[in-house]
């Protein structure tokens, strides 16, 4: 018998993001900003105006930031009734989509794997991006050799 898919935790997204090649860690342990190449990818927020339980009004204090390729991506995941993600008018216009720590285990430990490397590869060098999906056995989505530049 198959076991069930293991719920996420927070400490998975921070696994995750670690696992990646060429990743920095700026800010504190309680805020923790992950980077490829000094470029941010996913990132630990604290209490903003934008961020607000719809019912009582207060911030929420445990928003993760997470990049996504595209404002498809982004879309397909706030979109989804099934899926935690959400976005706030601040978030117009920026590719990247929010989780609640708090609901992070409505994800499984893959799917938080998923959106971690996803925005990992959109921030990425594209050489750099290009290498570690080849030593994964993967090929860049939507993407051919010409659109493989290095950034």
């Amino acid at each position: 018998m198959a076991r069930p898919p293991r719920k996420a935790r927070v400490e998975d997204v921070h696994a995750a993001a670690r696992s990646l090649p060429d990743v920095t860690v700026e800010g504190d342990g309680d805020r923790p900003v992950y980077q490829v190449r000094g470029k941010s990818f996913v990132f630990f927020r604290g209490r903003r105006p934008d961020a607000v339980d719809p019912v009582t009004g207060e911030r929420y204090s445990d928003v993760i930031v997470f990049w996504v390729a595209d404002e498809a991506d982004k879309q397909a995941l706030v979109e989804d009734p099934t899926a935690p993600y959400f976005s706030t008018p601040h978030f117009d216009g920026h590719l990247s989509v929010l989780l609640r720590a708090s609901r992070i285990a409505e994800l499984t430990r893959d799917e938080v794997a998923e959106v971690v490397q996803d925005a990992w590869l959109a921030r990425a060098p594209k050489r750099l991006a290009k290498e570690w999906l080849a030593s994964r056995g993967m090929a860049q989505p939507g993407s051919g050799p010409e659109s493989l530049r290095e950034t």
